[in-house]
């Protein structure tokens, strides 16, 4: 090599090294934006509940949220099969996916704190986002943007993760009494809020029972879906029905409107419980018809 050739060379390195990186700008600002999610997905403000007995809770909520953090915060590259290496570069426009349904249950337990103890323990492999107790008091177990477990196996129409894409409103009840008006009160303050939040559909307030038709029976047909209707949350048949077409298919209409139909007599009692409340067995007389058409009607506007 000659020295000419040599001197060239090393220029030539030179300006590789002092080139700069032409998503430098666009890559701080997606450090600052992830920055500034990670703060909004694993803070917490602090609330008062009702003084109740010593609660055991391990450190997994704590060890989850880091996890969370460093999933988010990974950026290297990954290996695909056919031997490709993936690039990182990162975008400067997203934000965090919100959520699109409310699932409302009732606990099935005798008290807020035996939830509680149920939601903090890690062998229960079950969660909610929040928790309302008969008196009113809301507790808050996760941030909205993280998974809960609380829809287990579920679908509504084409969604098969349900707790993927909701947040999961547990009401401190036996399944057997009905919920009280401090309770409701708070609920119906909570979905003002998630509805405002995160712009809700208004048919997307659902219940545990409507996700998984015979699996589930929560809310209990003590639960005011009509009151919630009026309020925003959810959608309620016409006061005064109208006489569904002679031709009028059911099984269809319920998987439409958004049931899992392949036990069709399960989905007919889901559908009941919900909306008829006062008869939740599978008999198909002609109030339920209209109903279900009713219902049909508003879900495909």
């Amino acid at each position: 090599m000659t020295k000419k050739h040599f001197c060239y060379l090393i220029l030539a390195v030179i300006a590789s090294a002092c080139s700069t990186n032409p998503y430098k700008n666009t890559e701080k600002a997606y450090d600052q934006q992830l920055k500034n999610l990670e703060n909004q997905i694993t803070s917490k403000e602090a609330k008062t509940i009702p003084a109740v007995s010593p609660v055991v809770i391990d450190t997994s909520y704590a060890q989850q949220l880091r996890i969370v953090k460093d999933t988010l915060s990974k950026t290297n590259s990954t290996y695909l099969q056919n031997g490709i290496n993936t690039e990182w570069i990162g975008t400067v426009n997203f934000n965090l996916r919100k959520p699109s349904f409310v699932i409302i249950h009732h606990t099935a337990q005798d008290s807020l704190q035996q939830t509680i103890n149920t939601f903090t323990k890690t062998k229960t492999q079950v969660s909610a986002h929040y928790i309302i107790s008969e008196n009113g008091k809301v507790v808050q177990m996760l941030n909205d943007y993280l998974r809960a477990w609380h829809a287990g196996n579920s679908t509504w129409g084409k969604v098969t993760d349900l707790n993927s894409c909701s947040i999961g409103i547990e009401l401190d009840n036996n399944g057997f009494k009905p919920f009280t008006e401090a309770q409701i009160s708070s609920l119906v303050a909570l979905l003002t809020k998630l509805k405002k939040d995160y712009n809700i559909p208004t048919q997307n307030f659902l219940g545990h029972a409507d996700i998984a038709p015979g699996r589930k029976q929560d809310p209990s047909a003590l639960f005011p879906w009509k009151t919630l209707a009026e309020k925003g949350f959810g959608i309620w048949p016409d006061e005064v029905l109208e006489p569904a077409p002679f031709d009028f298919k059911i099984e269809p209409a319920l998987r439409i409107i958004g049931y899992n139909t392949k036990n069709l007599t399960a989905a007919i009692q889901a559908f009941k419980l919900h909306y008829i409340q006062t008869d939740a067995t599978s008999v198909l007389d002609r109030k339920t018809i209209d109903a279900i058409y009713s219902i049909y009607k508003k879900q495909v506007q």
